[in-house]
């Protein structure tokens, strides 16, 4: 069985996407350390050269991949990386044309010539792979194949596959139905479930920590997106809503900072327009940062970083007597559900369409908020089933291979209806349900694999051809 950590789904990063550059990101330097640690330093490397193909050689551009690529290459770490440093770095190594692998060996280096975008390879064992080729001093070459398979997760070709033994963690779960064994048998919640599983990995407050963390960062990037103005990057010229919508709403109320400017929102009315309209500003503003390169918890997905904090958002700042210890278990619970995707499914795109993305991060949401507001354990699996039943068959279809159009607004439409979805669970009867979450998950895969791959994330389908733009900034 996977062995799969709830922040492995929750990781703190950097946009525009997951699989399209945090991936690759981690993917670069991981094959750098692996040459390290098994030549014992990078000194003989006289060159590289990276080749992408499938979705990443047809959307790379767009998402910033060769840009991640590079950043890998020098050995930053995406959790700690100061997003400012980007452009600055990607300037130095252009005019330079040099970079420094690891940042202990300069070689000669030329985005334009040592990252090659070909698609023309169609025959692929996974939609997103990348070939690192390594030419040393004395004429021997390395070459080693990687994956991104969304979210962030990585593999390399021959790695075996990271498996965990039923009894490395107490309550070890593949689908809804253990799910829902593990709780009967022990009658805890599945944030309990979550919890006991971590604790074999981290300690109880290193855990609630790092669950306070990923808040506090989701909270921020939903701060930074209401408060900034301007044009996105790019090349299409989307004009970023979220600030407009926030202070249209505020009535040009004053505040100083980020608490300031919470207090003034739990002050708002609690009626469906108003909190509507703040739920999308929410969605918005994340995913405006994300696209701009800014810092986001991959929830599971850059792409769909939007929905979680979002309804985290909403439940926050409109519930009242809400406190870190609450949000916490909603982050476990969110989790453990987008793992039953992970596991029996995709939370890649490029794999299965957009329905990986914000379908799974609705279906986390929704099984979130569900447990939050007193929720059992057959509601929050229905909440989730709810979610992802009506997300089912979404393409991916980024226009200009940005995460832009119709990224951004979607996470809108996944986060209202996490919120419907678990209204309807908590109001509902789920004995009476047809439709299972194992089921759903299984109908997801299905029609993953029946998907014509012109709406996996390669801007060759739906709305990316519908509109004409200029060729993505690289």
């Amino acid at each position: 069985m996977e062995k799969i950590s709830v922040f492995e789904m929750f990781k703190i990063g950097i946009g525009p996407s997951s699989s399209h550059a945090m991936g690759p990101w981690n993917a670069s330097k991981s094959f750098l350390q692996r040459v390290k640690n098994n030549k014992g330093s990078l000194n003989d490397i006289k060159s590289i050269n990276i080749t992408l193909f499938g979705s990443l050689s047809k959307t790379g551009r767009g998402h910033g991949t060769d840009k991640a690529i590079m950043m890998g290459l020098m050995g930053f770490d995406i959790k700690n990386f100061r997003t400012n440093q980007l452009a600055e770095n990607i300037t130095k190594i252009k005019s330079s044309r040099s970079i420094s692998l690891l940042k202990e060996k300069k070689i000669v280096f030329d985005p334009k010539k040592n990252i090659i975008f070909d698609i023309s390879n169609k025959k692929l064992k996974y939609s997103n792979t990348i070939k690192f080729d390594l030419n040393f001093k004395n004429d021997i070459s390395f070459s080693s194949t990687y994956y991104s398979l969304g979210g962030g997760f990585i593999k390399y070709k021959g790695e075996k596959v990271k498996s965990s033994d039923k009894y490395e963690i107490p309550y070890p779960i593949q689908t809804a139905k253990e799910m829902i064994h593990w709780c009967e048998v022990t009658n805890r919640s599945i944030a309990d479930l979550s919890m006991a599983n971590e604790l074999c990995w981290l300690g109880k407050n290193e855990i609630d920590l790092k669950l306070k963390l990923l808040w506090e960062v989701m909270q921020t990037s939903i701060y930074d997106g209401c408060n900034t103005k301007g044009i996105l990057p790019g090349g299409l010229e989307v004009q970023r809503r979220a600030y407009g919508i926030s202070h249209d709403i505020l009535e040009g109320k004053k505040y100083r900072n980020q608490n300031e400017w919470v207090e003034l929102i739990k002050q708002e009315p609690n009626d469906m327009e108003n909190v509507t309209k703040w739920v999308s500003c929410f969605a918005l503003a994340v995913n405006e940062v994300n696209a701009s390169y800014g810092r986001i918890v991959t929830a599971p997905t850059n792409g769909a970083a939007g929905v979680i904090p979002a309804v985290i958002a909403y439940y926050y700042y409109f519930n009242k007597n809400v406190n870190i210890e609450d949000i916490n278990l909603f982050l476990l619970v969110a989790g453990e559900i987008g793992m039953l995707f992970k596991k029996g499914a995709t939370i890649s795109a490029a794999a299965g369409g957009c329905q990986a993305e914000i379908g799974v991060s609705s279906a986390m949401a929704a099984s979130g908020l569900t447990f939050s507001l007193g929720g059992n354990i057959y509601q929050i699996l229905m909440a989730a089933e709810i979610a992802m039943e009506h997300h089912l068959g979404l393409s991916c279809d980024p226009v200009g291979g940005l995460v832009q159009i119709p990224c951004i607004e979607r996470n809108t439409m996944g986060a209202i209806k996490a919120i419907t979805a678990a209204q309807l669970a908590l109001h509902g009867n789920p004995k009476d349900a047809k439709v299972s979450l194992d089921d759903v998950i299984k109908t997801m895969w299905k029609t993953a694999q029946d998907m014509n791959s012109k709406y996996k994330e390669t801007a060759e389908g739906g709305l990316a051809l519908q509109i004409s733009v200029n060729e993505p900034e690289c």
